[in-house]
């Protein structure tokens, strides 16, 4: 007796229901997003078109966020793959509407739209609030390290980047001697053959400089020539920043007085400035750092989120900072900020965060705005008290988090904040940005934070229909 198999004919001719409705189930996530960005206000991105319909059509810009948004929901972000699934996935075909962007539409639209992507995470966190998942009496701050669109071994310090934009410019030269003949020198371009308490002062410095580039937000060239021509500005720049700070310190030092009166005087051993700029540079991205992470460096960003008990992050930044020190008032800021504009007008009651964002300036400043504040003085890893921390503040926090209210409040940190990155990480797969430059980093970061927001969106709206 013959084996008894289902029969398989790949020629047997098929219909599929011609009400694209047909295709889903009713409680698909590719319904609740076409739902969801039915809600949105899309101005910013239609504002970007010709208003008398001259040109090319292009396609709709709600079918086009609708389609990121999924698409970085199931943690696909390559237009090459979104362009893909559009052909071979029921659920892509049903956004898209049976349309077809190909890989460049899909990414140009992305870089286009950048600033309004960006702004996408304010609508979707009030979207959250309607829903009633937003409860900020208690947050969570924390950052986790992503991969820039770089390799740590891109970076080139001044005198490899001058001899590659040498060596650039000889090319380009003997290829224009092969078509036209013409010939020149290859000299050392301007600027190349010409010689050229004080750790607190370069830290501001750098600092200044630093939130002046991030408010520039300059796109990071396509053109390796402009990459480097680039990446030496900067290295040019990072380099009068450091002799402008150290000289402003030793002019301070030299008038200045101690605490018990006494003056500074100049310094035992004044700043001498190097010939050339020192530090390195990524010349791929040269927004992007050379961050530690606890399984080493990494060329990459610290993207920070800021999360309820719900688990919806309620504001997302990206720095190049390594370490978290310093960015707990930024954050403060930046969740305010983005609260207000999702109108959720709860106050914060306490901010719990780890060792990293102990600053105690910045944490007077947040509990003088009637915040409390709970950070351990201490890192987990560490055995016993950090040397010199010890009484004043160090002790009274340390006391604070040994009380069982302290520490029960402090324990929901890992609980709050933890799984965001380990559903971003792990089940998404997003360990890398897509894009360079900090500015395109901070629109993918805060659009990868408003699809987690949207899936717990999602998951809220299933378990309510089941009751």
């Amino acid at each position: 007796m013959p084996e008894n198999f289902i029969a398989v004919d790949r020629e047997q001719v098929l219909l599929l229901p011609p009400d694209l409705r047909d295709w889903l189930p009713q409680d698909h996530l590719a319904w609740f997003v076409l739902a969801a960005v039915d809600e949105l206000d899309l101005a910013a991105f239609i504002s970007a078109y010709r208003r008398d319909g001259h040109g090319r059509a292009a396609f709709d810009p709600a079918m086009m966020v609708a389609l990121l948004l999924f698409a970085y929901a199931k943690g696909q972000r390559s237009s090459r793959v979104i362009e893909r699934e559009c052909v071979e996935n029921v659920a892509y075909r049903v956004i898209a509407a049976n349309q077809r962007p190909d890989h460049t539409t899909i990414a140009r639209f992305r870089k286009r739209h950048e600033r309004a992507i960006s702004e996408l995470f304010v609508q979707v966190l009030g979207l959250c609030a309607e829903a009633g998942l937003v409860n900020v009496g208690v947050i969570a701050i924390d950052g986790t390290k992503l991969r820039a669109n770089a390799s740590q071994h891109a970076a080139r310090d001044y005198a490899e980047i001058a001899k590659e934009i040498l060596a650039e410019a000889d090319r380009v030269d003997r290829e224009e001697d092969e078509r036209y003949g013409d010939a020149r020198g290859d000299e050392l371009p301007e600027g190349f053959a010409t010689d050229q308490g004080r750790r607190g002062w370069l830290r501001a410095a750098r600092q200044r400089l630093d939130e002046k580039r991030a408010a520039e937000a300059k796109p990071i060239p396509r053109s390796r020539s402009e990459r480097l021509s680039e990446s030496k500005r900067r290295l040019e720049e990072d380099h009068a920043t450091e002799c402008a700070a150290n000289t402003a310190y030793e002019t301070w030092r030299a008038g200045g007085y101690m605490r018990n009166g006494r003056r500074f005087g100049a310094p035992i051993r004044p700043y001498e400035s190097p010939e050339l700029p020192p530090g390195k540079i990524n010349v791929t991205d040269p927004d992007s750092r050379n961050i530690k992470t606890p399984r080493g460096y990494m060329q990459g960003y610290n993207a920070q989120a800021v999360a309820t008990e719900q688990q919806i992050v309620i504001a997302a930044e990206v720095t190049i900072s390594s370490p978290d020190f310093g960015l707990l008032e930024p954050m403060l800021n930046a969740t305010r900020a983005d609260l207000a504009a999702a109108g959720v007008d709860e106050p914060i009651e306490l901010i719990v965060a780890d060792a990293g964002y102990w600053h105690q300036k910045q944490m007077e400043n947040v509990i003088n705005r009637g915040i409390q504040v709970l950070i351990p003085p201490d890192a987990g890893k560490r055995r016993g008290e950090r040397p010199g921390w010890e009484g004043g503040a160090y002790a009274h926090m340390r006391t604070v988090l040994q009380t069982d209210l302290g520490a029960g409040l402090y324990a929901k940190r890992k609980s709050m904040i933890e799984p965001v990155f380990a559903n971003t990480k792990f089940n998404r797969r997003i360990e890398r940005f897509q894009r360079r430059g900090r500015s395109a980093a901070r629109s993918e970061w805060r659009l990868i934070t408003a699809t987690h927001n949207l899936l717990k969106l999602h998951k809220h709206q299933l378990a309510a229909t089941a009751v």
